[in-house]
């Protein structure tokens, strides 16, 4: 695992949180995911994807909000376990 900052460190407890938290920024998350080392896949309109270590989870970036919705919280939460990434 790649060094986080602060922020970053903040936003993986806030993923980690039960229950399960809605309002996390999803830029932050975005920002945590590159951090650990995820590599970025862009699909058509608002479908991104990560992949890491044979990993692979694929979300839609919110709109017109910037806040990621709580199934998608919980998808991410289930992502970063089954890579062994805990706060």
């Amino acid at each position: 695992m790649m060094t986080i900052n602060a922020k970053q460190r903040r936003t993986l407890v806030a993923l980690f949180t039960k229950p399960t938290r809605s309002g996390i920024v999803f830029s932050d998350i975005e920002a945590l995911l590159r951090a650990l080392g995820c590599e970025l896949h862009v699909g058509g309109g608002s479908r991104i994807g990560f992949t890491l270590r044979g990993q692979r989870i694929h979300l839609h970036r919110p709109h017109p909000g910037k806040e990621a919705r709580r199934y998608q919280v919980e998808e991410l939460r289930a992502f970063l376990e089954r890579l062994g990434i805990e706060p």
